[in-house]
């Protein structure tokens, strides 16, 4: 009778995978030995590793190539890094390394933006796609990189007010692009999204505002759907209506030469998962041609914006059970030494599901358990729900420790958590690795940071150090503004 863990894992997927092999009883992710770095760094742990991010940005580049040559596709295509799944400079500086474009959402993102023009990481050919809804700050910075010489920026028009604001702080001509705000899936509590301008209006306010002004050219279309890059009626409905926009606005602006289809490539949530990348890209470019040729406008520049594709996949977490509950005769609760809640935001939030796997005793008995967190908080926890089927892990022992590993989580999940601030209930930042490859193709580790200390949430809470007394003249000077620069 099979009853091990390895045997479960056989039974119900294919294994082992291209990022997951077993070494003996324990779990490898991409050549990493995982058995390894807990030895040397402990539980609980966050990693990164660099190399699964050039990588999937080189397969996008490869899969867009190969489709425009099928279907002898004249325009260019520009795969953008949408930089609010991960801001961490280590993800730029090896994203950056591709030859690939930014976009942004927020005014500290053009910060980010000259701080790596002045590392030479960007060039003055970069393009810097500015979306998001716009306001002062936002706004001067986006002037601040245009009347400074960055002619590829585009700021993306997201409501009728941004276009004279724009035109307020920058100096020169400059190029812009305008959102599409597409139309949810019937699912949604509402049936529009709330960013872009509809598609009915957008040729009137192109005519009304953006025809005669010496000061704009309109360079890109921008359509983005929130439930991402997927094989359904809805997705192929909803890029047709942009495509029919497309052509009307190509007609009357001539200027008019890119469109952005914006992100939504989905990442590997389970070792079931199945995604035809190739097919959906050459499905999409035969789309576009198809409209244009149709219509006897050329095909445009294409825009992505992928950011989860980007660097969801090159990142894991790793834990420790610490204790299992017997709550009644069916749940067993292994109890982790970390939160999902502070770690892992999105299971929480939204039912997120990663890869769950666990790290050693792969050779062992396994049982079906639930995953508990620290907090005290009720909702601290995982689940079938977020999972994609019951959990089974090997048994727990108390004298044999047990390590679970979530992968693919390097999108958004430090942001969301706060990294480096407050955590529900104070439970610590877990510490974080940085895994790369040296020239020679050996696996280098490196701490970018330490668990999070008590003297710094303390810090942050206003206690300890936060206040000093001079007591030569009896003054107080209050420190806690100084402790988001920890």
């Amino acid at each position: 009778m099979k009853t091990k863990y390895i045997d479960l894992i056989d039974q119900s997927f294919y294994f082992p995978q291209e990022e997951f092999k077993l070494n003996k009883n324990n779990l490898e992710f991409h050549g990493i030995d995982l058995m390894k770095l807990i030895s040397e760094y402990g539980a609980p742990l966050k990693f990164t590793y660099l190399p699964k991010i050039s990588d999937n940005i080189n397969r996008a580049k490869e899969w867009f190539r190969v489709a425009m040559k099928e279907h002898n596709y004249k325009g260019k295509y520009h795969y953008c890094y949408c930089t609010k799944s991960s801001h961490f400079q280590y993800v730029l500086h090896e994203a950056l390394k591709n030859d690939i474009h930014i976009e942004t959402s927020s005014a500290f993102d053009i910060d980010i933006v000259e701080s790596l023009k002045e590392q030479g990481k960007i060039k003055n050919d970069t393009f810097v796609i500015c979306n998001g809804f716009k306001r002062d700050q936002y706004l001067e910075n986006i002037a601040r990189l245009i009347n400074n010489g960055h002619e590829n920026c585009i700021p993306v028009i997201d409501n009728y007010e941004e276009l004279n604001l724009l035109g307020d702080v920058i100096t020169k001509k400059y190029n812009i692009g305008i959102r599409i705000a597409s139309e949810e899936e019937p699912k949604f509590e509402f049936y529009t999204s709330r960013l872009g301008i509809g598609y009915k209006n957008i040729v009137p306010f192109y005519n009304n505002q953006i025809k005669d002004n010496p000061q704009v050219n309109l360079k890109m279309l921008h359509f983005f759907i929130n439930t991402g890059i997927r094989d359904t009626a809805y997705y192929w409905n909803e890029l047709v209506k942009c495509l029919k926009v497309y052509v009307s606005l190509k007609k009357i602006c001539p200027t008019l030469d890119s469109l952005n289809i914006g992100g939504g490539f989905p990442i590997k949530n389970s070792l079931a998962f199945e995604y035809d990348y190739q097919y959906m890209i050459s499905e999409i470019i035969n789309q576009i041609k198809q409209v244009c040729d149709e219509a006897d406008v050329p095909v445009p520049n294409i825009f992505t914006e992928f950011g989860s594709f980007t660097v969801g996949e090159s990142g894991g977490a790793i834990y420790e059970v610490l204790y299992q509950k017997q709550q009644n005769d069916r749940e067993k609760w292994n109890m982790i030494n970390s939160s999902f809640i502070t770690t892992m935001p999105d299971t929480w939030a939204i039912n997120k599901r990663f890869v769950m796997l666990a790290v050693n005793r792969w050779n062992e008995e396994y049982e079906r358990v639930l995953l508990g967190g620290l907090t005290c908080d009720s909702d601290d926890y995982y689940n079938s729900e977020q999972h994609m089927n019951a959990i089974y892990l090997p048994k727990y022992k108390k004298d044999k420790p047990l390590y679970i590993g979530f992968f693919n989580t390097g999108a958004y999940q430090e942001t969301i958590g706060g990294f480096g601030g407050l955590h529900h209930c104070l439970i610590p930042q877990p510490k974080h690795l940085l895994i790369d490859k040296d020239e020679e193709g050996n696996i280098t580790t490196s701490v970018f940071s330490e668990q999070q200390t008590s003297e710094q949430m303390l810090s942050l809470l206003g206690y300890g150090n936060a206040q000093q007394t001079d007591n030569n003249n009896k003054s107080t000077t209050n420190f806690a503004s100084k402790a988001y620069f920890l």
